[in-house]
C-alpha cells in the first residue's frame, strides 16, 4: 500500500502570504507601500506627457542642450541614455531647482550642492594618487560654480583643470606645434590665440578662500609663458586690459565665463595685426546699442540669469559696417564671406575654436572677408568635413580657452587627428 510522505522541501501549495506568520517561507504583502510607489511613478511618468499635451515644453535650464530620444541603433547604449532624456524632459524641473535654491539660501544660507564635485567611491578620501594622464577627475571639494562678491559667478573647471590636469603641459604643447608645423608645412599660415578664463583676467572678484586657489594660481603663472615660448601663442590680454581701461570695467560678464563684445573685438583685432601688422591702423569701432542675452553660469546651479552687453559696430576701412550677426552654431562649418573692402585680409582663413570664437563670430567677418569658422568640439564626429574645412582655407587661426590647455582636454590635440590632417594638407599645398 502506496503512503504519501510529506516533503519538507516542496513550496506550500498556497501563497507565501497566507502561510502563518511563524512559517519559513511566510512573506508578508506590501499591497498599501506597493500601490503608493505604483501611484507615484504613475505620476512621475504621465505628468510630463500630460503638460506637452496641453503645450508645455521643457527647457534648457542647464548649460547643454537637451537630451536626445536615444535611438535604438545606440545598443545598450540606448538605456544608459534613457535616464538623461527623461530627466531634462520634465517640464517642471526648473521650478523645482528654484525651489531647492530658494530653501536652501532662505533657511540654511547657502547656496544648494548642485555643483558640487564629489569624491568618487574607492579610495577614502586623503588616500587618491595624483591625476595621470587621461585620468578622471580625483578632486574633491570643487565646485562647478564659485560664487564670488557682488554677484560674480566663476566655472569651477577654470581652477579644478589646473590642479588635476588629464594630460601633461608638454604634452599639449607638442601637439599644438605639432599642429603648427604640418599647416606650415603645407604653405599655409598658422596662428594660436589662447582666450584667457575668467579667473586669470578678473580675479579680485573670487572668494578669499575657494578649492584649489593656490594650486590654480601657480599652474597659471607657469602656463601662459609656455604658451606663448614654447607654443609661440598671441597674447591676447593686453589688448584685453587696454579695452576694460576704455570702458572702465571688466571686459567679461559677472554671470557668464566669456568675454563681452570688447573681448570678441580685441580678439578679432589682435589676430588681423598679428597676421598683417599695421592693418588695423585705419579701423574704426564705434559703440551701438545695448542688448541682453541668456548667461550660462547660473544655469548650472539652478538659478536664471541673463546677460547685458554693447554692439559694436567695426569699420575696417573707416566707414563700412562689416559686423555680421551672431552664428548660434559652429558644430558644422559656417563661412561668411563679403566683398573685400581696405583693412581687411583676403586669403580663405579657417578660425577653428570654440564657444569663445562663436561669441567673436560677428567681428571676424570685420577683419577677414572670407572666413570660415568651425568647433573643435564637434571636429571629429566629422573628421571629413573638418579637415576639408582646413585644406581650403590659407590661414588657418586655432583659438583655444585656457582651460582646455591647462587641462588637457582639447580634443583634437591627439596623433590620430593630426596624422590624418597633415597628408591632406600636404596634398593639396598652398604656393
Amino acid at each position: 500500500m502506496w503512503r504519501v510522505v510529506s516533503d519538507s522541501t516542496r513550496l506550500p501549495p498556497v501563497h507565501e502570504a497566507w502561510l502563518p506568520r511563524e512559517h519559513a517561507l511566510h512573506r508578508p504583502r506590501h499591497g498599501g507601500r506597493q500601490l503608493v510607489a505604483l501611484i507615484c511613478a504613475l505620476v512621475f511618468f504621465v505628468t510630463p506627457t500630460a503638460l506637452w499635451v496641453v503645450g508645455l515644453r521643457p527647457t534648457e535650464i542647464e548649460n547643454h542642450k537637451l537630451a536626445s530620444f536615444p535611438s535604438i541603433t545606440d545598443g545598450w547604449g540606448m538605456f544608459t541614455k534613457l535616464p538623461r532624456w527623461a530627466i531634462d524632459q520634465l517640464v517642471f524641473r526648473g521650478a523645482a531647482i528654484d525651489a531647492a535654491d530658494g530653501i536652501s539660501r532662505g533657511i540654511f544660507g547657502e547656496p544648494p550642492p548642485f555643483g558640487t564635485q564629489r569624491q568618487p567611491t574607492g579610495p577614502l578620501p586623503g588616500s587618491t594618487p595624483p591625476a595621470t594622464d587621461e585620468s578622471p577627475d580625483v578632486a574633491t571639494g570643487y565646485r562647478q560654480v564659485i560664487e564670488g562678491d557682488d554677484g560674480w559667478l566663476y566655472l569651477g573647471d577654470d581652477v579644478r583643470g589646473k590642479c588635476h590636469p588629464r594630460k601633461p603641459l608638454n604634452r599639449t604643447i607638442a601637439g599644438l606645434n605639432k599642429l603648427r608645423k604640418a599647416v606650415e608645412a603645407s604653405g599655409r599660415e598658422f596662428r594660436l590665440i589662447v582666450a584667457p578664463d575668467k579667473t586669470t583676467m578678473v580675479p579680485e572678484h573670487l572668494p578669499d578662500r575657494y578649492a584649489g586657489k593656490d594650486c590654480a594660481e601657480a599652474f597659471t603663472r607657469k602656463l601662459w609663458p609656455r604658451l606663448i615660448e614654447e607654443a609661440e601663442a598671441i597674447d591676447v590680454r593686453p589688448l584685453l586690459e587696454k579695452a576694460a581701461a576704455n570702458v572702465q570695467r571688466p571686459v567679461y560678464y559677472p554671470n557668464d565665463t566669456h568675454w563681452t563684445d570688447e573681448g570678441s573685438v580685441a580678439m578679432t583685432m589682435t589676430l588681423v595685426e598679428n597676421l598683417r601688422p599695421g592693418l588695423t591702423q585705419g579701423w574704426r569701432v564705434v559703440p551701438g546699442g545695448a542688448y541682453t542675452s541668456s548667461a550660462d553660469l547660473p544655469k548650472m546651479i539652478g538659478r536664471k540669469g541673463s546677460k547685458t552687453s554693447i554692439s559694436y559696430s567695426v569699420m575696417p576701412d573707416g566707414q563700412t559696417n562689416r559686423t555680421t550677426v551672431l552664428a548660434l552654431d559652429i558644430d558644422r562649418p559656417v563661412r561668411r564671406q563679403q566683398p573685400a573692402v581696405p583693412g581687411t585680409i583676403t586669403e580663405p582663413t579657417l578660425v577653428f575654436g570654440d564657444s569663445f570664437t562663436k561669441a567673436a563670430s560677428g567681428y571676424l567677418t570685420a577683419g577677414f572677408s572670407d572666413v570660415t569658422m568651425l568647433s573643435y568640439s564637434a571636429a571629429n564626429e566629422d573628421l571629413d568635413t573638418t579637415i576639408k574645412a582646413f585644406v581650403e582655407s590659407k590661414v588657418v587661426v586655432v583659438e583655444v580657452v585656457e582651460r582646455a590647455l591647462a587641462s588637457g582636454t582639447a580634443g583634437f590635440l591627439y596623433d590620430g587627428f593630426i596624422e590624418k590632417l597633415a597628408p591632406k594638407l600636404a596634398a593639396a599645398p598652398v604656393r
